[in-house]
């Protein structure tokens, strides 16, 4: 009868109530059976610890150590508890409080980049071949959304990092990384009949042009041509960069991009690239994440990853 209440008394503990400086202090005292040498041992005074052993014996119902002429000496009860206290100490110690490491070669993740398309053309391709190499089990996922949508995904985990032109995340939250400047150009196809090596302000007005606007956006192109009071003759809006391929390689129109797409275009198509008539704007390329994410092991392996890969710096060296 008397074990079936004691049974009754543990289950009934709350973990609540249970405070973890307690079991620092309990094997502290299994080991030194003195309250003056374990209050040394873990740098309490010994009131302290003698407080924490009152504590202790009201959390479990028992003296747990009895003073004898040897010393402090733990009771059936202390002995029964010293082997789990000893694992949790343990597992506190090695799995709790130790930041957790991120190894690639092992690491299953899946990472998700908010980005355009024209993104996924320039970044994909180096990214993946350096996730068979380095992180085989590792997956990629590109999502394509709008700049508030890519804060909230950001702030919520749903991505881990942004890639691109995105000066909504330039603000408390987020933390941004430089990776490289992207001027514009111009982009025709090879044999257009109007436009040779060079295009004239004039020529470059007359044309017909297609214009990309993800998500509806305006880009600092457009501004810039608006505050120089020039207005181009658009014939087709598109909402994705990469349509502009084929779309270019078969009709006379033009294009004005940023200079990685147009590369990637002259690459794969039909395509030659001409310097536009006026300065071009620069846009600054980011990659951006939340502070939430800021010391996850895998996102600092991942940007770190990307940084390397693309940024200006590290391809100039010291």
């Amino acid at each position: 009868m008397k074990r079936i209440l004691y049974i009754h008394r543990i289950h009934a503990m709350d973990i609540k109530n249970v405070d973890l400086n307690l079991l620092v202090a309990f094997a502290a005292m299994t080991e030194q059976r003195s309250v003056t040498r374990a209050a040394e041992s873990v740098g309490l005074s010994q009131p302290a610890m003698s407080a924490a052993v009152a504590r202790l014996r009201l959390l479990f119902d028992d003296p747990l150590f009895v003073k004898t002429a040897r010393g402090m000496q733990p009771t059936p009860r202390a002995l029964a508890l010293a082997e789990p206290v000893r694992r949790v100490m343990e597992a506190i110690k090695t799995e709790i409080l130790p930041a957790s490491a991120f190894d690639p070669a092992t690491a299953a993740e899946r990472f998700a980049i908010v980005t355009p398309d024209i993104a996924e053309v320039h970044f994909l391709p180096r990214i993946l071949a350096h996730f068979v190499e380095a992180a085989p089990s590792c997956r990629l996922q590109t999502l394509s959304m709008s700049r508030h949508e890519a804060a909230d995904a950001l702030a919520s985990g749903a991505a881990d990092l942004a890639i691109g032109y995105l000066p909504d995340l330039q603000k408390a939250g987020f933390f941004l990384q430089k990776l490289f400047r992207n001027d514009y150009v111009c982009i025709v196809r090879r044999k257009h009949p109007a436009i040779g090596e060079r295009l004239t302000l004039k020529a470059y007005l007359a044309a017909s042009h297609a214009v990309v606007s993800p998500d509806g956006r305006e880009h600092l192109l457009e501004q810039a041509l608006q505050k120089r009071g020039l207005e181009r003759r658009v014939v087709v809006g598109l909402s994705h960069f990469m349509s502009l391929l084929p779309l270019i390689e078969s009709s006379d129109l033009v294009a004005t991009v940023p200079r990685d797409l147009a590369n990637i275009c002259a690459r794969h198509g039909d395509i030659r690239i001409v310097a536009p008539p006026f300065k071009s704007p620069v846009v600054e390329v980011h990659h951006f994440w939340h502070r939430r994410s800021h010391k996850d092991p895998a996102n600092v392996w991942l940007r770190s990853l990307i940084y390397r890969l693309f940024s200006e710096a590290q391809r100039a060296g010291p």
